[in-house]
């Protein structure tokens, strides 16, 4: 999960006065030394002669050339890019309408706007917003993407040109519902401006109890026919991602070594629900 642009929306009210469970690692003292941030990525922009996309062509000829191989794994980003851009309103439109059937048919989406509400926090259409996110193209070739993000100041986006189907929203609603649930039952040090283990549990729980993770998914979606131990190495990959993410997180050796510290105890922790049902 990343923070995402603040949305013009309804904040979402902080209950600080929740206790610290025993299941969340406790924050450290702001006397201890801050780790030491990642530089960010370089990003790379289109360049035809290196990429062979060529955004001056119509969209159906630089398809064609993507179907006969004269586009690079760069071009074809750019383009997928270019393609969002021009669909954005489309895109948004189908976004809104999906919400808001999920948040009045989906029964995990409406258990968890009654336990959101119950810690006197809202969530609906003010503050659950559908946008278009970019996705850049990194110096080494890596595609930096997200499908959504929560903000405690504003809300939830939901990155409505990387949602495939209504089944591929309601998984992302969820794992970002789940955090404003922990905001509000908990002080969460979003960022890891002191230590990175809250938000190693807060993704923990969000990939275990939203349903991206279930075996139908993975299998299916992304082509992971593996039977043992599915379950606990995607939600841990998932959690590993997006606490390298976090601008204070050094790298993946990093993100692995604070995910495994809090993963017994935040891996158990299926509140607010009884179960991982989905």
């Amino acid at each position: 999960m990343s923070t995402p642009p603040p949305p013009s929306s309804t904040p979402l009210p902080s209950s600080s006065s929740a206790p610290q469970p025993e299941t969340q690692p406790q924050q450290q003292q702001q006397s201890q030394p801050q780790p030491t941030a990642r530089p960010l990525p370089r990003f790379l922009e289109n360049d035809p002669a290196r990429t062979g996309y060529d955004p001056s062509l119509k969209w159906w000829m630089n398809y064609f050339k993507i179907l006969a191989g004269q586009i690079t794994p760069e071009g074809i980003e750019h383009y997928r890019e270019d393609r969002y851009k021009a669909n954005e309103a489309r895109d948004c439109a189908r976004c809104e309408r999906d919400r808001d059937y999920l948040f009045q048919y989906s029964p995990v989406i409406r258990f968890l706007r009654d336990k959101v509400t119950a810690l006197n926090g809202t969530l609906d259409a003010s503050n659950v917003v559908c946008r278009r996110c970019p996705a850049r193209v990194a110096e080494d070739g890596r595609v930096v993407r997200q499908g959504g993000g929560f903000s405690p100041d504003h809300g939830i986006l939901i990155c409505a040109n990387e949602m495939r189907s209504r089944s591929h929203l309601e998984d992302t609603l969820a794992h970002e519902m789940v955090h404003a649930w922990d905001h509000l039952r908990w002080k969460v040090d979003w960022m890891g401006g002191h230590d990175l283990k809250h938000a190693a549990c807060t993704e923990i729980r969000a990939s275990m109890l939203s349903g991206e993770c279930r075996w139908t998914r993975e299998s299916i979606t992304r082509g992971n026919w593996t039977l043992t131990q599915q379950f606990q190495n995607c939600v841990r990959m998932r959690a590993i991602q997006s606490v390298m993410a976090r601008a204070t997180c050094r790298g993946d050796v990093h993100a692995t070594k604070v995910v495994n510290e809090v993963w017994d105890s935040c891996f158990a922790d299926k509140r607010p629900f009884e179960e991982v049902y989905r």
